[in-house]
């Protein structure tokens, strides 16, 4: 509190004009930097030194700025005057509201910081995960309504369930979402009680305590070496690629990968759930000559036969590629009603072949996608030979 009372005073020095010498002691405000509830009533007293030569009637008061009314003020005496605020609103910032004494000429007199706020109510969302199992790092949001708008100390605290003694987390991020890193002499296979307190002026409050084993809240690095690249001249396909994150190759744990695409124009994500411990996969369906964005993430489940699902990674870096262009569409069409059957023919032969992939094929078969690329590449070349049947005979 000493540094934000610090900040208060320097902004009064600096930003009023004709500041008297805080040294003469000409003047205090009373009661000093008070930390009051939201909604609460305060009279604060302006008691300025006799030798002054001032008569109390003729200060006034200022807060964060602006002269606050005459109907507030009362005199005490001729080296005293009063001023009662009711119904105090929240602090605009931590650093306090600035309730000011002048003399009739603007001069400060004395300055007081006003902490109006309320009681923390106990954190929530206290949430873990543990980066390659060499850290631990938690986060959790305030309760109720948010801020206390008052300066707000959280405290995050762990220990082993059974025998440890109470640590405090050190490397906080002091912005919201709050959070805090332990990175070292952290124990595995052994259950963690974690809890939050946070205190200010006011009051203190407690977060519930979790219990966590952190082989249960393992989240990797992304998978790397993402590539995306064209199978062969099937226009609808594109090959994609991965690598497992070498953080955990020494781990016993089933790894499952989830991949998502756009199109390159495109906010929205498509999302394959059903890709399994596989590090290869194929996006069937595509638009020819598009470009997509390919990312691929990665949750390491049963990690040292852990019973609970890991945490998903990030998502890695989007990875580019584009779609052969359509030999159907660059070609263009000799006879509308016939490239129009033909056409439609093919999407109804591809719609139930792919159907039937969907249905025998568990994630990203490579034996059904051999399959199906034959069949591809079968029916590109007879629907090519039928055009050129059909431009033969028009000519």
């Amino acid at each position: 509190m000493k540094g934000v009372l610090d900040i208060c005073w320097i902004f009064l020095l600096l930003h009023t004009p004709g500041v008297l010498s805080l040294s003469t002691h000409v003047a205090v405000i009373y009661p000093q930097d008070p930390v009051l509830r939201m909604g609460s009533n305060l009279t604060a007293s302006c008691w300025v030194h006799p030798d002054l030569g001032v008569h109390a009637s003729s200060l006034f008061w200022t807060l964060n700025g602006q002269q606050l009314p005459g109907s507030l003020y009362r005199v005490l005496s001729p080296t005293n005057l009063s001023v009662t605020l009711a119904g105090l609103n929240a602090s605009r910032q931590t650093s306090g509201d600035n309730l000011v004494c002048h003399n009739h000429k603007g001069h400060i007199l004395a300055g007081s910081c006003l902490y109006v706020g309320m009681p923390p109510e106990k954190p929530v969302n206290l949430t873990c995960w543990s980066r390659n199992t060499k850290d631990l790092t938690c986060s959790w949001a305030p309760g109720g309504k948010g801020e206390t708008n008052i300066s707000t100390q959280y405290t995050f605290k762990y220990k082993l369930r059974w025998y440890g003694k109470e640590k405090e987390c050190e490397d906080y991020t002091h912005t919201q979402p709050y959070s805090c890193s332990i990175t070292r002499d952290l124990h595995l296979f052994t259950p963690y009680e974690i809890w939050v307190e946070a205190s200010n002026q006011l009051g203190r409050a407690t977060s519930d305590v979790i219990t966590l084993d952190i082989l249960d809240v393992v989240t990797t690095d992304p998978p790397s070496g993402v590539a995306v690249s064209r199978v062969g001249q099937l226009e609808d396909q594109l090959s994609v690629r991965w690598e497992a994150p070498p953080a955990l190759k020494d781990f016993l744990f089933q790894a499952k990968y989830q991949i998502r695409y756009r199109l390159e124009d495109s906010q929205d994500w498509k999302v394959m759930d059903d890709v399994g411990n596989q590090t290869s996969c194929r996006l069937a369906g595509l638009r020819p000559g598009t470009v997509y964005f390919v990312q691929v993430r990665c949750n390491p489940v049963g990690i040292y036969g852990s019973r609970k699902a890991g945490i998903w990674s990030e998502w890695s870096h989007p990875t580019a590629a584009s779609t052969p262009h359509s030999e159907r569409l660059m070609s263009g069409s000799c006879d509308s009603k016939s490239s129009g059957d033909s056409n439609s023919t093919l999407r109804r032969e591809l719609k139930q072949f792919f159907g039937w992939v969907r249905k025998h094929a568990y994630g990203c078969s490579s034996i059904s996608m051999k399959l199906y690329d034959q069949w591809r590449v079968l029916m590109q070349k007879s629907h090519k030979a039928r055009n050129q049947v059909l431009q033969g005979d028009k000519s």
